[in-house]
């Protein structure tokens, strides 16, 4: 099928000539309405995430500012919300003071992720749903501009059915690994710990954390981008914050026009189980997170069309 930048082409072209030929007065009229449309439309895609629904835009709001920098930092009643996710003790000084230092290490970028009309940016997250396993994903999955993955997933050995390059890994301290050079390390903060982590590296005694290399470009996910998702998304459930691979779906509708999803969802046992290991607690469901909650609203995002989802076996 001819993309829509190509069909209005030839449509432009097809009128253009016509107006030489009959009536160039009323074909320029044309030929300037169709340009318009071009020029006012925020994507180059055949279909913009900003063009749709209801549903969706009670949910999306196209001015949050997903990622953490000098400017775009957060208030002290944000910060109240964010703390209670994991309990956490530090006040709102221990939380700007741990900022302050890490944009001593990084630079202080103002990640702009808002759509261009002469771009289309498609980008694939990658679950790690054990629904992977002889899926066949792999050469789509690299076929995208951006390809997230997240905490422990892995591309060696799974390559077939997962693909080989990874632009982002989104990962907090507790599921950290080892990224190559070429790879952004997206955080996700629970706990000022957290960023401290990205500063100085807890001793190997600490078993929980394990040390990235520093390296690589560290972008922060904003508490204020986890609150959109926890108020505007999940609409305030109680007891429970949205899970790493949600917020994951919902950063994608931010940075891209075209998101495909693959590797989400529970297997037969309801279970949130991996494809590169074998699940040992059986009774583990979702965790502390609304999984079933969150599938729902994904496929809701895949019926309305707002994103490509697949579901492997």
């Amino acid at each position: 099928m001819l993309s829509r930048k190509r069909k209005i082409f030839f449509l432009l072209l097809y009128v253009t000539t016509v107006s030489v030929l009959f009536n160039g007065r009323q074909s320029a009229r044309f030929v300037n309405y169709i340009s318009h449309v071009l020029e006012t439309r925020s994507c180059a895609c055949q279909k913009c995430l900003s063009e749709g629904e209801p549903w969706f835009m009670d949910r999306y709001n196209q001015s949050v500012k997903p990622f953490l920098s000098r400017k775009h930092g957060i208030t002290e009643d944000i910060f109240n919300w964010w703390k209670r996710l994991q309990g956490d003790r530090s006040s709102f000084n221990n939380y700007t003071e741990a900022i302050d230092k890490v944009f001593q290490m990084i630079p202080d970028k103002d990640h702009n992720t808002q759509p261009s009309p002469d771009k289309c940016r498609s980008c694939a997250v990658v679950g790690n749903s054990r629904n992977l396993k002889g899926s066949h994903y792999g050469a789509l999955i690299d076929s995208h501009d951006i390809i997230m993955r997240m905490n422990r997933g892995r591309t060696q050995g799974y390559e077939i059915d997962v693909g080989t390059r990874t632009t982002h890994h989104v990962m907090y301290p507790e599921s950290a690994k080892p990224l190559p050079n070429t790879t952004h390390l997206v955080l996700f903060p629970f706990k000022t710990k957290d960023f401290r982590w990205t500063i100085n590296y807890l001793p190997p005694s600490s078993h929980k954390y394990q040390p990235t290399k520093n390296t690589i470009e560290l972008i922060m996910l904003s508490p204020a981008f986890m609150k959109y998702v926890h108020e505007n998304w999940l609409l305030n459930p109680t007891r429970t914050y949205p899970s790493t691979g949600f917020m994951a779906v919902v950063l994608s509708l931010h940075m891209c026009d075209e998101v495909s999803v693959f590797g989400f969802g529970a297997d037969s046992d309801g279970n949130w189980s991996h494809y590169f290991e074998e699940l040992r607690n059986k009774l583990l469901r979702t965790g502390l997170h609304k999984g079933p909650q969150e599938y729902r609203i994904i496929q809701q995002l895949f019926e309305l069309q707002k994103i490509h989802m697949y579901k492997g076996w």
